[in-house]
């Protein structure tokens, strides 16, 4: 059970998690149909659009850019203005915590006749840039950003020009923002995926009447695109469903139903994981929404051997790995990865952050540059948590709390509004 406060969340050991659980809207999803909407011409009506404070972030640039936008509850309309239809902001747009509507809005920006800056806060201060501000030079647009690659990003956009761009890291961020710049250009934009990442970018396109190509590794779109506003549903955010997956896994008699969460497949990679090493996770009800798979998840106790993530899966589990070492103290063999220097630069040093916190609960970890290694069969005792501000940290330590011996306490616990503002109510309803 959870009992959280303003500050912290004391997290107390569970017999099981039981019960059907709903989740908020897609992040990932969301971001995407609210940049897509905003240069679309008609209205676009997103329903069940993303709760988070990320989310949200991208809504208020986009109305500093001078979209028309209101939010109902759960359903967010946005009235169109076209790809030459939004303005220059009066002052810097702050993207907050989210590096998601930093590097994909710079996409949009690059193709706008007018010079932008975009700011973070102290955690997106300092996450590389660069990686998207090569790609956007090389287009045309003049992309400043302070030394070492970091915010804030300055760009200035214009007549752009297409090009083939092959990704030197595995980014769906990058992939987005190179696509949605390739919107403004005559001729078409192509990026190569060496390691495939998520396709939504690509899904969301399509649905809005965008020209997409794809061969192999290569995404292509074609510039000048008629972008039409349409009603949307989001799908049920599978990276917060992730964290209920595993929980209800590692605790004793649990049972549980996740309602409508996306099941794209280059999402569900922990699936592919934790199945083979006897995950009872059963899919019900699959069907096809606004081009996005969809589906209940059934979820059970299980007994999990645990191994080596191959490397070649990393990149489709960065968001899932924090709460997969979690679930290694649980396993029979523990659980050891690498490839994943990513988890370096993200909300926090999320390697480092895992490490100190399962050190923290008593546990046993070997940290690597680029991974780690955790024993299995551990007993885990409650701690105080340091989630060092990150969302999924403080999510994934939560889940370590239901198995540990006595309470866990969770410090700054509302740093999971970045993505799942209802995590601990919806803890504890499983819990109950």
């Amino acid at each position: 059970m959870a009992l959280f406060g303003s500050k912290t969340a004391k997290i107390r050991p569970t017999k099981g998690l039981t019960g059907t659980l709903q989740f908020p809207g897609d992040k990932s999803i969301s971001h995407r149909y609210a940049l897509l909407g905003a240069i679309a011409e008609g209205a676009s009506e997103i329903h069940f659009f993303s709760t988070s404070a990320d989310c949200q972030s991208t809504l208020s640039c986009l109305k500093q850019l001078g979209a028309k936008i209101e939010r109902k509850d759960n359903v967010v309309t946005i009235q169109g203005a076209g790809l030459g239809g939004l303005r220059p902001p009066a002052q810097p747009l702050n993207a907050g915590n989210s590096g998601s509507t930093m590097r994909m809005l710079g996409g949009v920006l690059a193709g706008q006749p007018f010079r932008s800056v975009m700011v973070g806060d102290a955690s997106l201060s300092r996450r590389p840039m660069k990686r998207v501000a090569e790609p956007l030079a090389r287009m045309g647009a003049r992309v400043n950003l302070r030394e070492g690659g970091l915010p804030p990003l300055e760009i200035e956009g214009g007549a752009l020009k297409p090009i083939r761009y092959e990704m030197p890291v595995a980014s769906a961020q990058v992939k987005s923002a190179v696509l949605l710049a390739g919107l403004f250009v005559e001729g078409e934009t192509e990026v190569i995926e060496t390691v495939r990442t998520r396709d939504h970018t690509e899904i969301a396109l399509e649905q809005m009447g965008a020209d997409i190509g794809r061969h192999q590794q290569t995404i292509a779109v074609r510039g000048r695109a008629h972008l039409e506003g349409k009603k949307l549903y989001v799908p049920g955010d599978f990276s917060s469903a992730a964290f209920f997956i595993v929980a209800g896994l590692i605790t004793p008699h649990s049972s549980l139903m996740l309602h409508n969460v996306g099941l794209n497949p280059t999402r569900t990679g922990i699936l592919d994981v934790l199945v083979p090493m006897g995950g009872r996770v059963t899919v019900v009800n699959l069907e096809m929404m606004n081009g996005e798979l969809i589906g209940n998840l059934h979820v059970e106790s299980s007994t999990l051997r645990g191994g080596e993530i191959p490397e070649s899966a990393v990149p489709g589990l960065i968001d899932e790995l924090p709460v997969l070492a979690v679930l290694g103290t649980q396993t029979e063999q523990g659980l050891t990865f690498r490839g994943a220097a990513e988890l370096r630069v993200k909300e926090s040093d999320r390697l480092a952050a895992v490490a100190e916190n399962l050190r923290r609960m008593g546990a046993e970890v070997e940290e690597f540059p680029d991974g780690l290694r955790v024993a299995g069969r551990q007993t885990l005792r409650g701690a105080e948590i340091d989630p060092h501000d990150d969302h999924r940290i403080a999510m994934a330590f939560a889940v370590a709390g239901l198995v540990a011996r006595g309470d866990t306490l969770i410090k700054n616990s509302a740093c999971v509004d970045i993505s799942f503002p209802d995590f601990f109510p919806t803890l504890a309803k499983a819990t109950e």
